[in-house]
């Protein structure tokens, strides 16, 4: 069963906006839809509360990633902080624009660099990833440098079942994703941890470099470009987040 939605009143022609499925989901016609919705009552908060001179602006929806979170998104956002609330959603940079495709967030900081549908995107800069571990995990796992050979056996560090960066820096060895052991460490300080304390090695961003960790191949080295991208509304609180967003990127992306 389907729910229908008539577009031009007096039709009877519709679109199915969502499949009665268990769970219930929405259709591509019904996202739109919910993300119009969203876009409207977020809209229509922000306006009220910059109407209201003595109040917080309204809550402001963002898809970050964990590496970002976790290093200078924070700081860029905290002289914001006395003036409007947010609601973070920590998810993978290549899946941030999916929650603001579906309308559940107002800005993302993502990896695609196309432009979510009705949405404006601005580059930021890069996070530079480096193929690290211990030098105990060097010299046991690597002892004649890096090989197909050591990495199909080495142990690695792996964010979530999204986290796709050790996976392409071992394609370029042509080993596939499930040879080597795994490890699942899905928080970015606790990640950095696990390979500080020797579980396998990893793609380690450089706002997260230790003294501890060495990166074991230089031509392993990673450069994620990331960019802001906004729903096209005009939100005086959007913006906001959007400049400190930016200035932050300025100060410490490449």
């Amino acid at each position: 069963m389907a729910t229908r939605w008539s577009h031009h009143p007096g039709k009877r022609q519709g679109r199915t906006l969502v499949q009665r499925s268990k769970p219930v989901v929405a259709t591509q016609s019904g996202i739109a839809v919910l993300r119009l919705a969203r876009q409207i009552d977020t809209l229509t908060d922000q306006t009220r509360a910059e109407l209201n001179d003595d109040g917080m602006a309204a809550p402001i929806s963002l898809a970050v990633n964990a590496d970002s979170m976790a290093t200078w998104v924070l700081p860029a956002l905290a002289p914001l902080a006395s003036q409007t609330t947010f609601d973070l959603h920590r998810q993978d940079q290549d899946r941030t624009a999916q929650l603001l495709h579906d309308g559940i967030v107002s800005a993302a900081i993502t990896s695609v660099a196309s432009p979510v549908r009705g949405c404006t995107v601005r580059r930021l800069g890069a996070m530079r990833y480096r193929p690290s571990a211990t030098p105990e995990f060097i010299e046991r796992w690597f002892p004649t440098g890096v090989t197909a050979a050591a990495l199909r056996v080495a142990p690695v560090v792996v964010f979530d079942a999204d986290d796709r960066l050790q996976d392409t820096y071992l394609r370029r060895y042509g080993i596939d994703h499930d040879e080597p052991p795994r490890h699942l460490v899905p928080a970015s300080a606790d990640y950095a941890q696990a390979v500080d304390l020797g579980f396998g090695w990893g793609m380690i961003p450089d706002l997260q470099a230790r003294d501890s960790l060495k990166c074991f191949d230089d031509n392993g080295i990673d450069d994620v470009t990331l960019y802001w991208q906004q729903w096209s509304l005009s939100s005086a609180a959007l913006q906001r987040a959007a400049d400190a967003v930016a200035e932050g990127a300025a100060r410490m992306l490449l």
